[in-house]
């Protein structure tokens, strides 16, 4: 029964629940109340009695010490008795007018001749109802014995009791009626709150109906419910931004499994074919196996440059590798004279003007990652210019780090375009060829091993000229 109660409040809601513990709290406090005040009201009414009792002995006192026995009522309903008590039990001077249950005056007279001071007991009389005893000594040996009924004393405490349990019950009422209507209006943010939660499957985050709106708009609740509705939004917000870069990584990743997919797809059916020629050639056309074999070789290498990036970019996404990753004393000078000579050698076509600066420029770098990234980008330059395209590297210092600029004077990329480029797999032209054109990684890789350095890659058209800008801290 006791669990049955507990699950039956448990779903209650939050209102129901404290109006009904605002309203037991209540009927405890009034119980409290009324129970002391009951018992205040009745000890005053029992001592205003007793006082009535002593006044009315001060004359039966007199009536007896004068004629030895008190035989009128004071009062209706009132008893008298003057009893004898020295030498034994307590004897009953005649005449008395008495109750027919004599046995509690007796007994209160016998107490009275072994104390000291008047004595005071509330009985209860066979067939008469509950009377208050007084009992006084007249002379020594003798104890008068006066009896009032309680009857308008316990209807008087009747009343109240009546009185206060419908004065406390209407209070009560009241209390938790009115209460739990402030108790709801008080809550109504915090039902906001929960009719938000249940509607944000259904509606859009960015949309302003999924946000509870701010005081000015929704007053009550005071600075607690206030301080809990911004919160609200702010996890709101949060988890709003949350499920759109868990949104776009997601899109971002699919379209990066097709790809790589894509592109691995290229070389390997590359390799089957020529694998497929190379041995048709071995049994029927010997003077072609090793041109067949030579392509074999160039596109095992090209899937292993786009297999070896790929791990690259995926270890810098994930963090594996330090920034910046074997960290060494570098002079960049050189590294850029190196890269310059490569390219010269590699692409002929493409006149190319190298500014270095007076001096070294030692810079604490991974000279590998950073030729790759001078590489990725003096390649984009030739692979994607007509030839004849004049290509510049320069190196400059400045107090913040390091500046080396690759500039060509092709047709530059589209604006369409350009927030883009640095997207794995993606391509200005899409009628380029992969064989020409790449995979799509050079720039990804050069921003992320960039900025795995604490650096920097930009792309801007200055005076007609594509300009990369690569900044390296010191």
């Amino acid at each position: 029964m006791i669990r049955r109660l507990r699950r039956t409040y448990g779903r209650l809601r939050l209102g129901t629940r404290l109006a009904l513990g605002l309203g037991v709290l209540s009927l405890l406090v009034f119980a409290v109340v009324g129970t002391a005040l009951t018992t205040y009201m009745r000890g005053y009414l029992e001592r205003q009695l007793g006082e009535q009792l002593r006044l009315v002995q001060i004359g039966q006192t007199k009536d007896a010490s004068a004629h030895g026995t008190v035989e009128r009522r004071p009062y209706y309903g009132w008893y008298t008795a003057v009893y004898d008590v020295s030498g034994g039990p307590a004897r009953l001077r005649t005449p008395a007018d008495v109750p027919a249950d004599t046995a509690p005056l007796t007994a209160l007279a016998e107490t009275r001749a072994h104390a000291s001071t008047d004595l005071f007991r509330t009985v209860r009389l066979a067939g008469e109802g509950t009377y208050r005893l007084r009992a006084c000594e007249v002379e020594p040996g003798v104890v008068l014995v006066s009896a009032a009924p309680m009857a308008e004393v316990e209807a008087t405490v009747r009343q109240l009791i009546t009185v206060q349990v419908v004065a406390f019950a209407l209070a009560l009422l009241a209390l938790v009626v009115i209460g739990r209507t402030l108790l709801r209006r008080g809550l109504k943010p915090l039902s906001d709150m929960a009719h938000t939660a249940h509607g944000i499957t259904s509606h859009d985050l960015t949309d302003p109906a999924a946000r509870l709106p701010l005081r000015a708009d929704a007053p009550g609740g005071g600075p607690e419910v206030e301080e809990l509705r911004t919160a609200f939004n702010t996890m709101l917000e949060h988890i709003d931004d949350s499920l759109a870069v868990r949104a776009e990584a997601e899109q971002r990743l699919r379209r990066f499994v097709a790809d790589a997919s894509h592109e691995l797809r290229t070389p390997l059916m590359s390799v089957r074919g020529y694998a497929d020629l190379f041995q048709y050639a071995a049994a029927n056309e010997p003077a072609e196996r090793d041109r067949h074999l030579a392509r074999l070789r160039a596109e095992a290498a090209r899937m292993g440059v786009l297999l070896d990036d790929l791990l690259l970019l995926a270890r810098l996404d994930a963090a594996e590798v330090e920034a910046p990753p074997r960290r060494a004393d570098t002079d960049l000078t050189q590294l850029v004279r190196e890269a310059a000579d490569a390219f010269r050698a590699g692409h002929p076509g493409h006149p190319l003007t190298v500014d270095t600066g007076p001096g070294p420029l030692r810079l604490r770098l991974d000279p590998v990652r950073i030729r790759q990234v001078l590489d990725n980008l003096l390649t984009n330059a030739a692979v994607h210019t007509p030839p004849g395209t004049k290509v510049s590297l320069t190196l400059s210092a400045g107090p913040a780090g390091a500046t080396v600029r690759v500039t060509d004077t092709g047709p530059g990329i589209p604006d369409a375009d350009r927030d883009r480029v640095f997207d794995r797999f993606y391509r200005v032209d899409k009628a380029r060829s992969r064989d020409r054109g790449g995979s799509g990684l050079g720039l990804s890789v050069a921003r992320a091993l960039t900025e795995a350095h604490g650096g920097s890659l930009r792309l801007a058209r200055e005076c007609g000229m594509t300009v990369f800008t690569v900044r390296l801290p010191t």
